[in-house]
C-alpha cells in the first residue's frame, strides 16, 4: 500500500509539470531505488570560488572552517564556546559496583558559576581491573541516565520525558519501572570486558525534546552567559554542546585516557554526534548508529525522511535557515558527506539498519564512502568498496561502515563491531 501510494504521487506531480528534484517539498515518501533521481553534489576539495584543496593544510586552514560555517549558517546554527563558570562534582562514586567489575561515578556538570544553575548529570562506569587511564564510550541517552542499566543505585531523573505509556511514563516523569528500560542500547559489561569506559548523560537535561522545550533548556537558560540567542542555534545544537561539556570533564580526570574518547550517537543523537565531532576535534572517534537524514545521510537523495519531513516534524531541531531548503534540498550549499568530512582525519564508524529504510542506508554508505579523498589527503583510507556491501559485512578501514539485519536500534552486534575498530584505531589491548 505505501509503494501504491507513492507511486500514485509521484506519477500525479510529474503529470503537474513539478520538477522530480522538488518532491521533497511534497511530503510524499520514496522508498523505490529507481525513483531517486539524479543529483550532483558539491564538492569536498573545491572551494565555492573554485579553489582546488590539495594538501592538509588547505583543508585545515581554508577548506575545513569554510565547511563549518555553511552548516553553521544553513543547516545547525552556531555552537558558542565553553560557559565560564563551568565546574564538576562527583556526586557519588562506587568502587566496587556491578558486583566488583567496575567504578562507578555520578558527576554534575554545571555550566554557571552557582551550583543552582543550569546542569547535565553524568552516568561513568570504569572497568575497575584497569591499570591505567582508559579509553571511553560516550554519548547521550534518551530516556535517562537510570535506563541504560539496572544498577539500583543510579540516580532516577527527574526532568522531563516525553510520554511513553508502553514503558509506563506519564506526566512526563520517569519512574522506577523504567529502570534498565534502554540497557540493551548499552551493553555496559561488554564494553567494561574489552577495556573500555562508558559515559552516558540524559539529553533532556540539555533540551527537553519537543517544540517548546528550549524555553526550558539551555538554550534559554544559557542565552546572556553564552551571548547567543535561542533561534541561533537549535535543540541538535543544544545536545552537541553538552556533549562537548562531558569531554571538558574527561580532561579532569585522571582515570579517564581524554585522548581516545569515541562519541556514539544514535538516530538523532547521532546528528548531534557528528556535528559536536565537526566542531570538537578532541573526540578522537565518531560513530554515526542510523542518524540518517540530517545525520549520515545524503540530503539530495529522495528517499526516505527528506529535509521538509524533517522541519515539519521536529522544527525545534536545526538553525531556522534549513526550512529555506524544505522544497528544495538540491540547493543546499552543502550536503552531508561534506559533514562526515569534517570528522577527518579521525576515525569514522557509520552505520545502517536493513528495516529502518527511513534513515534511507544507501545514502548513510554513499556518504560515507564519498569521503575519501579528504581522508587520503592525510594518507587514510576510507571506503574503497564501490558498491553498497552485503548485510552485516563491514568494510572500510579508518571510515567504516555496515547494513546490519534488523530495524532502527542499537545491538549488541553494533556494540561488537565499534569496540573492534576502537581496539584497532587505539591500539587497545587491555
Amino acid at each position: 500500500m505505501k509503494k501504491l501510494l507513492v507511486c500514485f504521487t509521484v506519477c500525479a506531480i510529474a503529470l503537474a509539470g513539478i520538477p522530480t528534484q522538488n518532491l521533497h517539498a511534497q511530503e510524499t515518501f520514496n522508498y523505490d531505488e529507481t525513483k531517486v533521481g539524479t543529483y550532483t553534489l558539491p564538492p569536498l576539495l573545491q572551494t565555492p570560488d573554485g579553489k582546488k584543496i590539495t594538501t592538509t593544510t588547505q583543508w585545515n586552514n581554508i577548506q575545513r572552517p569554510a565547511l563549518l560555517k555553511l552548516f553553521a549558517d544553513n543547516v545547525y546554527g552556531r555552537l558558542p564556546g565553553k560557559p565560564k563558570g563551568l565546574h564538576f562534582k562527583v556526586t557519588s562514586e562506587d568502587k566496587e559496583a556491578l558486583g566488583g567489575k567496575a567504578i562507578r561515578k555520578q558527576i554534575t556538570i554545571y555550566f554557571t558559576p552557582a551550583d543552582t544553575g543550569a546542569s547535565m548529570d553524568v552516568l561513568l562506569y570504569l572497568p575497575k581491573q584497569a591499570k591505567g587511564p582508559v579509553p571511553i564510550f560516550a554519548g547521550l541517552n534518551f530516556k535517562g541516565n537510570h535506563t541504560v542499566h539496572t544498577d539500583p543505585e543510579i540516580k532516577i531523573t527527574s526532568r522531563w520525558v516525553a510520554e511513553d505509556k508502553n514503558a509506563g511514563i506519564t506526566g512526563n516523569k520517569a519512574n522506577e519501572n523504567t529502570r534498565g528500560l534502554q540497557a540493551s542500547r548499552w551493553v555496559v559489561e561488554e564494553i567494561l570486558t574489552r577495556g573500555y569506559g562508558l559515559a552516558t548523560a540524559y539529553y533532556g537535561d540539555l533540551e527537553p525534546d519537543y517544540p517548546e522545550g528550549y524555553k526550558t533548556g539551555i538554550r534559554t537558560q544559557l542565552s546572556k552567559s553564552l551571548q547567543i540567542q535561542p533561534n541561533e542555534w537549535g535543540a541538535i545544537g543544544a545536545w552537541a554542546w553538552g556533549m562537548s561539556r562531558i569531554m571538558d570533564y574527561f580532561e579532569t580526570d585522571p582515570a579517564i585516557n581524554a585522548k581516545q574518547v569515541a562519541l556514539q550517537g544514535h538516530s538523532r543523537i547521532g546528528k548531534a554526534a557528528l556535528w559536536t565531532g565537526a566542531n570538537d576535534t578532541r573526540f578522537a572517534m565518531i560513530i554515526s548508529n542510523e542518524s540518517g537524514e540530517g545525520g549520515a545521510a545524503l540530503a539530495r537523495r529522495w528517499y526516505g525522511e527528506t529535509v521538509a519531513r524533517l522541519n515539519s516534524a521536529f522544527p525545534h531541531w536545526f538553525n531556522p535557515n534549513y526550512k529555506k531548503f524544505n522544497d528544495k534540498p538540491n540547493q543546499l550549499p552543502v550536503d552531508q558527506h561534506q559533514l562526515l568530512a569534517l570528522i577527518a582525519p579521525r576515525p569514522l564508524y557509520v552505520a545502517s539498519a536493513q528495516e529502518d529504510q527511513w534513515s534511507d542506508p544507501k545514502g548513510e554508505f554513499l556518504s560515507a564512502q564519498a569521503v575519501g579523498p579528504v581522508y587520503a589527503l592525510f594518507s587514510k583510507k576510507g571506503i574503497e568498496t564501490p558498491e553498497m556491501p552485503g548485510l552485516n559485512q563491514p568494510v572500510g578501514e579508518t571510515v567504516r561502515y555496515h547494513n546490519r539485519s534488523g530495524k532502527h536500534d542499537v545491538t549488541l552486534y553494533d556494540w561488537q563491531q565499534y569496540l573492534d575498530f576502537a581496539d584497532k584505531q587505539f591500539s587497545n589491548k587491555q
